[in-house]
């Protein structure tokens, strides 16, 4: 028998009327399918009419549930894999699922649709040309300033998922490490009450400290500035053919090195050096 297909199935964030016509005649048609929490995916497949046999898959069963998965498509069914919301395999453990597809040689494909990091990015007036999408952010104190101390130099545009009950700890490290850095917070994307609200880090934190804190967020902030590139003079060839002469490298290879780095002629750093001793 051959093997049955995993279909990685993008659900809506927020706003039903989201979800595209091939996911719901993909759920119609599968044996079974696989979600995080049964109870959301059958409001879900009950606002659409759809009757299906649902399973949990989710981080703290994956290990075992993603083996009863795995031979139930070797038997030759076919299952969907969905989130809560968005798409499977984006900072859920549907990427784990994938990996044994890949490891078992059994056919998987994805249906587009929703996700609230790129529906953020868009919504936040930041740059999209180039964006890093980072997930979530560390719970711990220690660990959360040291992860955007290690983000302080990236210069794309950069994404986040943060949960309401973390969000003013979240703002208040962003405030240390990016005080006048550009952002933009957006919650409840899709549904009634979407909201953004851009700022620095530390004006987003008291809107919402005064309006209150509800709803998942997505979390966006602007890329760092671009170093200006490093002006590569006769005195920058100079120093340069200095320190490689330290490294042990002979004068003549220095020069022609360094000139060779700054752009320059290796006759006219040597003579720059010869009448500047």
């Amino acid at each position: 028998m051959p093997y049955g297909t995993l279909y990685l199935c993008a659900t809506p964030i927020g706003n039903l009327q989201d979800i595209t016509l091939r996911v719901l005649e993909t759920l119609k048609t599968v044996d079974l399918v696989a979600c995080e929490d049964t109870r959301k995916t059958l409001q879900l497949l009950n606002h659409f009419e759809i009757s299906k046999p649902v399973t949990s898959y989710y981080e703290h069963n994956k290990m075992t549930k993603g083996d009863v998965i795995i031979q139930q498509l070797k038997d030759g069914k076919n299952i969907a894999l969905v989130s809560d919301a968005g798409m499977p395999g984006i900072s859920d453990p549907g990427y784990d699922l994938v990996q044994q597809c890949l490891a078992e040689e059994i056919p998987f494909t994805v249906l587009p649709g929703a996700v609230a990091a790129i529906t953020g990015l868009v919504l936040s007036g930041l740059p999209t040309d180039r964006f890093t999408f980072e997930g979530f952010i560390p719970r711990q104190k220690k660990e959360r300033l040291q992860y955007f101390q290690n983000l302080a130099q990236e210069e794309r545009t950069m994404i986040f998922y943060e949960s309401p009950h973390r969000l003013k700890d979240t703002l208040e490290t962003m405030a240390e490490v990016f005080p006048d850095r550009t952002m933009a917070a957006a919650r409840e994307l899709t549904k009634k009450f979407e909201e953004i609200v851009r700022g620095t880090p530390s004006e987003v934190l008291a809107h919402f400290e005064a309006e209150g804190i509800r709803g998942e967020f997505v979390l966006l902030l602007h890329g760092a500035e671009p170093a200006l590139p490093e002006e590569r003079d006769i005195d920058w060839a100079v120093n340069r053919a200095a320190q490689l002469e330290a490294d042990g490298i002979s004068q003549k290879d220095a020069i022609k090195q360094a000139a060779k780095e700054a752009g320059l002629s290796k006759r006219d750093v040597y003579n720059f050096i010869v009448q500047n001793r």
